[in-house]
């Protein structure tokens, strides 16, 4: 990357150009055809992400395009599947097809830095993400590849999701006058398979661990969808692991599942659909989600439910208010810092109570204006800056007070770079995108938001996910896998290609110089990607295959070889591998794989969709 002036973060390494999304808004997709019987076809390999100079930042890499519908999650360098290959279209050059997927190697979802998880996956067939990462190379280097439209500005597929709801105050089960209503009413079990093939769609006969091994993990339980769904299926918001509970939010629910045996506990039932969702709840378990305030076209994600994930119990509502002009064009995402709640859109943010749901702050009245936040241990800002001049954009990112919501220190961008997303709050960790000269910067600073240094990432390609729900004039700054922090070095794996036979590795830097510390092999045939710290240690989702499965793993923070927790099944490599765009979770020895978007092309079909399998010893 190169040195941008002043506080702007220096350049150095490079990474490939933004992703931007297509042009105009997209439709929500046909339904997808069921899975085929074998793997899918061999998409081509990807090509390699030149890096960015020293001095500005570098441009994002663009992540690499999904299969069609109906295809199992293709891990790269798997038997049987392809490589990944990233397009390298001219300046806003469009995806392949009119809404083409984004697969691996990152487009697993996965737990977020704070023990959450990321924001939704995109439809299947949708845009990729903007400025997400999804392909970038963060470093030193040539100029970086584009991809995606001018209106990447304007439509941004992030990590995280936006919320709202509604309902009566007094009496939750009370749909309010906008047709919306929370009730925590506990409800009987999903189909749970608890290995023996009685649930999930599967024959009485077939025991998922038939099959197993001596050292291989146990199938715990696997879970199918219960839900009537629309047409277009619906995301998934979670998993989030709340002590014995795990809990997604799904189309007009939010469910808890026992962690043993995968029985619902609870669900919070609501009239209009869940439309947003934090990346992680707070560290006592509480969530705000949003619900939209009715159920026709027009409907807005302007209604905020606080939930008690230990319990189900559905606590306060509140509004947010809706922006004026374009503000009012934008989806707010949310973010959850110590007590505060925040709701941002373009030019519109708000924080508000966890305890009771009062308003703490609102929009500045003038100057920099908040778009989106980052949560967990420290509220991040990213906000963009008045400048008098249409052609030139300047952006700042602050640390700011959760409970007033001023600043506590601000750091310029260089003009026209704009806070693309947030790899880690604490220590602060900070993606940021140039979209005229398509380059992309990683950059880190100090508590007092000095820079401390910029990510060198020689000719490596990296390619972090940060795929999301549509966001429309928003943007999720959280959510991105395939990175991790500690106090001193970050980790980020890099992309695998066919020049490298499908594996990968994590590369640790020294986040006070930016300079690469080591690096460690997933292995042949394999690769990795960092899920976020755990005990000290990297943890890692080793992707399995067609006919091998995944594994958890960690990394040493001194490097070394992937030390396996927990080795999956091969009897059952098949159905892990086929969540769609899955997003994954691990606690206490059990590690969780849940779709990211449910979806099938008829009724039977739906009701045999396996949305959640749970692995332990």
């Amino acid at each position: 990357m190169t040195q941008p002036p002043s506080q702007q973060p220096p350049q150095g390494g490079g990474f490939g150009a933004p992703q931007d999304p297509q042009q105009g808004f997209p439709q929500p997709p046909a339904q997808p055809p069921a899975p085929p019987a074998g793997p899918p076809g061999q998409p081509p390999a990807q090509p390699q992400m030149p890096p960015v100079p020293p001095s500005a930042p570098q441009t994002p890499p663009p992540a690499a395009p999904q299969p069609g519908y109906g295809h199992p999650q293709q891990q790269p360098g798997q038997p049987g599947y392809g490589y990944p290959q990233l397009q390298q279209p001219g300046p806003y050059a469009q995806q392949p097809g009119p809404y083409a997927q984004q697969p691996g190697p990152y487009g697993q979802q996965q737990p977020g830095p704070y023990g959450g998880y990321p924001g939704q996956p995109q439809y299947p067939g949708a845009p990729v993400p903007g400025a997400g990462n999804g392909g970038r190379n963060p470093f030193k280097g040539k100029p970086a590849v584009l991809i995606g439209a001018a209106v990447a500005a304007l439509l941004v597929i992030g990590g995280g999701t936006w919320f709202a709801l509604s309902g009566d105050e007094g009496d939750p089960a009370k749909p309010d006058a906008k047709g919306s209503s929370a009730a925590p009413a506990p409800t009987g079990s999903d189909d749970v398979d608890q290995g023996d093939g009685s649930g999930g769609g599967r024959d009485a006969q077939d025991d998922l661990n038939a099959g197993r091994q001596p050292g291989e993990a146990k199938v715990e339980w696997l879970v199918t969808n219960d839900v009537d769904l629309p047409r277009n299926g619906s995301d998934v918001h979670g998993p989030w692991i709340v002590g014995d509970t795990i809990v997604k939010a799904m189309y007009k629910s939010v469910t808890g599942y026992a962690v043993a045996d995968g029985k619902k506990k609870w669900e919070v039932p609501f009239t209009t659909e869940v439309c947003a969702a934090p990346v992680a709840p707070a560290t006592n378990g509480t969530i705000v989600i949003g619900v939209k305030d009715g159920t026709g076209d027009k409907a807005d994600c302007l209604q905020l439910q606080q939930i008690d994930l230990k319990t189900g119990k559905a606590g306060w509502k509140q509004t947010v208010t809706k922006g004026t002009g374009f503000s009012s064009l934008s989806d707010i995402t949310l973010a959850i810092s110590g007590n505060t709640v925040t709701a941002a859109g373009t030019n519109n943010s708000y924080g508000f109570s966890l305890t009771d749901g009062k308003q703490l702050f609102g929009k500045p009245t003038s100057g920099c204006q908040p778009y989106a936040f980052a949560g967990g241990p420290k509220l991040i800002a990213a906000a963009s800056c008045p400048t008098g001049d249409y052609e030139k954009q300047q952006h700042q990112i602050s640390e700011v007070d959760p409970t007033t919501g001023k600043p506590k220190w601000s750091y310029k961008l260089a003009p026209n770079w704009e806070v693309d997303k947030v790899y880690s709050v604490n220590p602060l960790v900070v993606s940021a995108t140039q979209r005229k000269e398509k380059k992309w910067s990683v950059f880190a600073l100090t508590d007092t938001g000095k820079l401390r240094s910029t990510l060198d990432g020689g000719k490596d390609k990296f390619q972090p996910n940060c795929g999301g729900s549509f966001i429309i004039f928003g943007q999720n700054l959280e959510g991105c896998v395939g990175v991790a922090a500690d106090a001193n070095t970050f980790y980020m794996a890099t992309a695998p290609t066919a020049l490298t036979n499908g594996t990968n590795d994590v590369v640790a830097f020294n986040l006070d110089t930016g300079k690469p510390k080591w690096r460690a092999a997933a292995g042949p045939q394999r690769t990795m990607t960092p899920l976020r710290m755990e005990g000290g240690n990297v943890l890692l989702y080793m992707e399995g295959s067609w006919d091998r499965g995944g594994a958890v793993a960690t990394l040493a923070p001194t490097g070394g070889s992937p030390k396996v927790l927990l080795q999956h099944p091969a009897s059952t490599a098949r159905i892990e591998s086929d969540f769609y765009s899955p997003q994954y979770a691990y606690a206490d020895g059990r590690f969780f794989i849940a779709s990211g978007r449910v979806s099938a092309s008829n009724d039977e079909q739906e009701k045999q969709t396996k949305t959640m399998m749970a692995f332990g010893k």
